[in-house]
């Protein structure tokens, strides 16, 4: 037994707050919201998450040069993959349902984003959690706070709840 020092167990699993997005139709869905249901749905059968809680599906105004409305939702989620992982098996998904680089906040058949996880702050290539935008973005905020209204943001402490009000308290609808 050595003095001073707790033993724990690696942690097995991990969860995570996932914002979905689509406006586009594509080939696994005839509109946006089943676009992401498709998803949801593919995700779950890959066998390595495990769905906690999800939102519903709403339609959004666009944010950007997108013309076309968007289906937004969000998921909460539990994986044994660490962020880069998590984030490598969600890039994938979106290259399946027809996504390609380009422009940023174009039209796009599925959009993927980790937003907040279990093990707080994540600074990667190509990945910061939580993601740098979230909290000035209803369309995220409200979806999130159907899931997980009660956790907190790691920046700043608030519970998602009043980080809505008090984005929305700005006269702010992003």
């Amino acid at each position: 037994m050595r003095y001073g020092r707790v033993m724990t167990s690696p942690v097995s699993s991990h969860t995570y707050v996932v914002a979905l997005g689509s406006n586009r139709a594509g080939r696994f869905g005839r509109s946006p919201s089943a676009m992401l249901e498709a998803a949801i749905d593919r995700l779950l059968r890959s066998g390595q998450v495990r769905l906690k809680a999800r939102s519903s599906i709403r339609a959004t105004a666009p944010l950007g040069p997108a013309r076309r409305r968007f289906a937004n939702g969000a998921i909460l989620i539990e994986t044994a993959l660490r962020p880069d992982a998590l984030l490598r098996l969600l890039k994938a998904e979106e290259r399946a349902f027809g996504r390609r680089p380009g422009r940023r906040w174009a039209d796009r058949p599925l959009d993927l984003d980790i937003i907040l996880w279990s093990g707080g702050r994540h600074y990667g290539p190509g990945l910061i959690i939580p993601h740098v935008a979230y909290h000035m973005r209803d369309f995220v905020l409200d979806p999130l706070c159907a899931i997980a209204p009660a956790w907190r943001d790691p920046r700043t402490g608030y519970r998602m709840t009043h980080l809505r009000a008090r984005w929305r308290r700005r006269g702010n609808n992003g």
